[in-house]
């Protein structure tokens, strides 16, 4: 009944579909009675398979699109580095010859009028604007008193004096830097400036504005 069943099946197929599906159905036809009767083979070494292939080990060449941009955000972050060293350095030039200019001009008010008061403050306030312009606002804009001065004594050379001369023949002594330092802090404050303190003032800021520049940024 079921051989039957199977050859009416393949007539049918035989009749709707090309010959070559309709042999492909008569081979399984084939293999159904086969296995019905015992003969099918079933050894899987016999079976016509393929070796298995592993695919090919994956290549250097080309990179993934990741490392082509890591170098370009390296060279890029190089890059703004670099800008923005330049940057500070003009930045810095540009306050110290600024500084200069400004002092030159106190000084030559102060030859024309004497007034000693004025010219004190104007040298305090453009020490307080060169700080903020070459250095971080926030190391130098609140000091006051001592913190001001030791701010000033090591901005240039740490443990050595503000506005000395690097050499030790030529150095005043601690003395005269408290001295200073008492008329920048004080004098703006004073009715009345000795003429000396005015000129060790202008003379100190002066030097300190060339320690500046010489130091590195």
């Amino acid at each position: 009944m079921m051989t039957l069943s199977i050859d009416y099946h393949n007539l049918l197929i035989a009749n709707m579909y090309p010959i070559a599906i309709s042999d492909l159905v008569r081979n399984a036809g084939s293999s159904i009675r086969e296995m019905q009767a015992g003969t099918l083979n079933t050894d899987p070494a016999a079976l016509p398979l393929r070796e298995i292939h592993l695919p090919d080990a994956v290549g250097w060449w080309p990179p993934a699109p990741g490392w082509w941009i890591l170098p370009i955000l390296v060279l890029l972050a190089a890059g703004i580095t670099w800008y923005c060293r330049i940057l500070y350095r003009r930045r810095r030039y540009s306050a110290i010859n600024m500084a200069r200019k400004e002092l030159a001009r106190i000084k030559s008010r102060y030859t024309v009028d004497r007034d000693a008061g004025h010219c004190v403050r104007s040298v305090s306030g453009l020490l307080r604007r060169l700080c903020i312009s070459v250095f971080p606002r926030a190391e130098s804009a609140g000091l006051t008193g001592a913190e001001w001065l030791a701010f000033l004594q090591g901005a240039v050379q740490p443990g050595a004096g503000v506005g000395e001369s690097r050499d030790a023949g030529q150095k005043t002594g601690d003395d005269r830097l408290q001295h200073i330092g008492r008329v920048l802090l004080e004098a703006p404050y004073r009715r009345q400036v000795a003429e000396e303190d005015v000129e060790s003032l202008i003379g100190f800021c002066s030097s300190w504005i060339d320690d500046v520049a010489r130091s590195k940024p």
